[in-house]
């Protein structure tokens, strides 16, 4: 018997997109702005450095939140967010009281632990699924090497670990094939400066495919996924996100494409590779650096990306100490000394660098120090991202808010208007998020 089709949400539909698999499409136009999709969280789990300031249930910030009279790790805004996350926070908090200290499952297990229990209660298809159901997914199992296979066993040891009590295991094989599925379809859930706030599975929106030359960005209200277009779109038109970072050039998007999803691009800024050489400038000089040296220096710079990432995560994430974040620091002052022989201040080595460095002075709370780095990298972004990039736009909020913060009205009011500016696009006007920055505006 032919399975009856699921709901369209108004204006788009699934199809066949040549070369891509499942695809989504707009059956009319859409505005610049116009909200295209809204998708719930079939399962969503808020990252526990942010537990005490969001909600566990519904993402919100406030103050004031209420803990979990159990486990006393989970707070919500209020009893019915707290009876309504009551299926899936029970799946954690036996263990948590049990474990204590050392519980310490991975977000992508917590994730899993939740879907798996969402299937058990929730048989039919959700809301979340009117387009594509979760057992749709693509999982590229056979795509898989053997570093990833391993990776998803200790994923899997670390479910049997860490749950048991509330949770009813599928077979190995079929684990293996639903971690696959979450690391290829798992959405990240971030604040308005992009900080990370956690992680979720929105299968309405996984449909859309993959493009450099994205005309729709993806944000959130909470536990909702909202699609809007960054672009007029017509009849037609296939409807395009961005599943990566837009700021590196065209062979390491497609490294990281390849690596994550297991496909290379072939959109048109991939095509052309227009961008790639402003985005790696080479400095101007008299006896300018040879092609093997400027090789050997963007060699370097992926090398020091990877050293700094690693460095981050064991020491920043992990310990939190000021001597790993002076550690930090020295690293990125000593790549962008070594860099800044070859590269330009808008080279996107030089620029990922100072990120890094504004992100650490502004955790020791230097704020000259993250302002100074903030003031270099906004003017390259705003030339290197797409129009209403959510980079651009979590750039200039953190430049307003430490220029209010330094008492530089002038300056913070401009720079949070820029920002407002382009929420206003990829949030919509009525974002809680705006909200928050008007009344900053007002405040001061």
């Amino acid at each position: 018997m032919r399975s009856e089709a699921a709901p369209q949400p108004g204006g788009l539909e699934r199809f066949a997109s040549a070369g891509k698999g499942r695809g989504l499409r707009a059956r009319r136009r859409f505005g610049v702005g116009e909200l295209l999709l809204s998708c719930p969280a079939y399962a969503a789990v808020l990252t526990v450095s942010e537990r005490g300031s969001h909600c566990d249930g519904c993402f919100a910030r406030k103050e004031g939140l209420s803990k979990c009279g159990r486990c006393k790790q989970a707070f919500y805004c209020n009893v019915e967010c707290q009876k309504e996350d009551w299926p899936m926070h029970k799946l954690e908090c036996a263990s948590m009281c049990t474990f204590g200290q050392n519980w310490h499952p991975s977000e992508t297990v917590r994730l899993t632990a939740r879907i798996l229990a969402k299937q058990k209660t929730h048989p039919e298809r959700t809301q979340s699924e009117k387009l594509l159901a979760v057992k749709e997914f693509e999982s590229h199992l056979d795509k898989l090497d053997n570093e990833k296979r391993e990776l998803i066993q200790n994923d899997i040891a670390a479910l049997h670990h860490f749950y048991s009590k509330h949770l009813d295991y599928p077979d190995n094989d079929a684990l293996v094939v639903l971690f696959a599925q979450v690391n290829c379809n798992g959405f990240t859930i971030e604040d308005e400066e992009l900080s990370h706030l956690g992680s979720a599975i929105f299968p309405d929106v996984a449909l859309m495919n993959h493009s450099c030359c994205p005309n729709v960005i993806v944000t959130y209200k909470g536990t909702l996924a909202e699609v809007r277009a960054v672009r007029e779109i017509e009849p037609g038109e296939e409807i395009f996100s961005s599943y990566i970072d837009l700021l590196y050039p065209t062979e390491d998007r497609n490294d990281r494409l390849r690596d994550s999803y297991f496909f290379s691009c072939d959109c048109r800024e991939c095509t052309t590779k227009e961008k790639d050489k402003e985005k790696l400038e080479i400095c101007k000089l008299n006896d300018p650096p040879s092609a093997e040296t400027v090789k050997d220096m963007i060699k370097y710079a992926r090398n020091v990306i990877e050293e700094f990432r690693r460095a981050k995560h064991y020491k920043y994430i992990l310990c939190l100490t000021l001597t790993p974040l002076v550690e930090l620091l020295e690293i990125c002052e000593l790549s962008l000394d070594k860099m800044g022989a070859v590269f330009e201040v808008s080279n996107v080595y030089m620029l990922h660098m100072m990120y890094q460095a504004m992100g650490v002075c502004l955790y020791v709370q230097d704020w000259e120090g993250a302002l100074c780095y903030g003031q270099k990298i906004i003017r390259p972004y705003s030339k290197h991202y797409p129009s209403y990039s959510l980079n651009v736009a979590s750039m200039w909020l953190k430049l307003g808010r430490l220029y209010m913060t330094l008492k530089n009205r002038t300056a913070g009011v401009k720079a949070l208007k820029r920002a407002i500016a382009i929420m206003e696009v990829a949030h919509g006007k009525d974002h809680p998020y705006i909200s928050e920055i008007k009344k900053e505006l007002e405040d001061h």
